[in-house]
């Protein structure tokens, strides 16, 4: 197993390096960078003439190194991660990168986890159950909500969460974790509360997309498992249908909801985004939309790194898990060679 690992990690860092390039290339296309927004700011609220302004950025263009080619551009920005792990230094909030996201990963981090164990833990339940009532008015109306939360867009649902919570329920604080009050105190039970008052409607429209998935799959696996000769089988030797179900059925029917896992928290981490973005909560998805705004590259080009590193990792960890309950995955033969 831990050869295993080894192999599936070596293979992920050249998928790493690639997809650094790539974000850094992107992110570098449209035209202008942070010299641009300091001059506009000078022009437009300094009071400065263009040509003080443009003097200004070009000066600091060049103190930054924002002049420089592309390619030793990024050439200086990896050189920094593999050697000293410095992502850089942020522009806009004048001070480490590695700050800047280190304030706002955890949190993004923790609700994208959250909003992934209840879409996994609700999800495969109501696909058990879909599947156990197949064709019943339950089968239906979970079918429904399926489709809903594949359908309707996450922004969307924001939005009209908002909308609620501003003009008919008058809730002012909608863009932080806590209540003014609770913002230096340590923490406690009402602080803790105020938290998920905050919080919740992130992670209800996160986890209402997420089950979606996991309930299709569940109930078409399970479905297509019910029918297997060993679940005959197991009818026949006089075991309880609830006993076949969870003992003989579900476990296999868990599959490809386990391969599953390798895009999940990618998936989750951007449906978090969306909808902090909307909350303007103090999370990844508001700080990568304002340093593209303003052309904070490394800024941007760290978070993107950090998002395709979870995609990576999720795939290590749905690997593992699937190694680890067959056989076949971690020796690299039968059908998986």
């Amino acid at each position: 197993m831990f050869r295993f690992l080894l192999v599936r990690i070596a293979s992920a860092i050249p998928v790493l390096f690639v997809l650094s390039v790539v974000t850094f290339a992107i992110i570098q296309a449209p035209p202008g960078d942070y010299s641009d927004y300091i001059r506009s700011q000078l022009i437009n609220q300094g009071g400065a003439s263009f040509e003080e302004a443009d003097a200004q950025a070009q000066a600091y263009r060049k103190e930054h190194g924002l002049d420089k080619p592309l390619p030793i551009q990024y050439a200086n920005w990896v050189t920094g991660i593999v050697t000293r792990g410095d992502f850089g230094h942020s522009l806009y909030y004048n001070k480490p990168v590695a700050d800047v996201v280190g304030e706002r990963l955890p949190r993004t981090l923790a609700l994208a986890l959250v909003c992934h164990i209840l879409a996994s833990v609700i999800g495969i339940g109501f696909g058990i159950l879909a599947a156990t009532r197949q064709y019943s008015w339950v089968d239906s109306l979970l079918s429904t909500v399926s489709f809903l939360g594949m359908t309707v867009p996450r922004f969307l649902m924001a939005l009209i969460i908002v909308y609620v919570l501003v003009f008919h329920f008058n809730v002012s604080e909608i863009n932080s974790f806590h209540s003014a009050r609770y913002g230096g105190a340590p923490w406690s039970w009402d602080k803790f509360v105020d938290l998920v008052k905050h919080v919740w409607p992130v992670v209800a429209i996160a986890t209402f997309g997420g089950l979606a998935y996991n309930m299709r799959v569940m109930r078409g696996n399970l479905l297509d498992t019910l029918n297997a000769q060993y679940v005959e089988t197991a009818r026949a030797k006089g075991l309880s249908e609830g006993a076949v179900v969870m003992r003989h059925a579900v476990p296999n029917a868990l599959h490809p909801l386990i391969m599953y896992q390798g895009v999940v928290l990618p998936y989750m981490l951007t449906g978090e985004i969306e909808t902090a973005i909307i909350f303007a909560l103090p999370t990844v998805g508001p700080a990568i939309v304002g340093s593209m705004w303003v052309g904070d590259v490394y800024v941007t080009a760290t978070f993107m790194l950090v998002l395709s590193a979870t995609l990576i990792v999720g795939n290590i960890i749905a690997d593992m898990l699937l190694a680890a309950l067959d056989p076949r995955v971690r020796m690299g033969g039968g059908a998986y060679a």
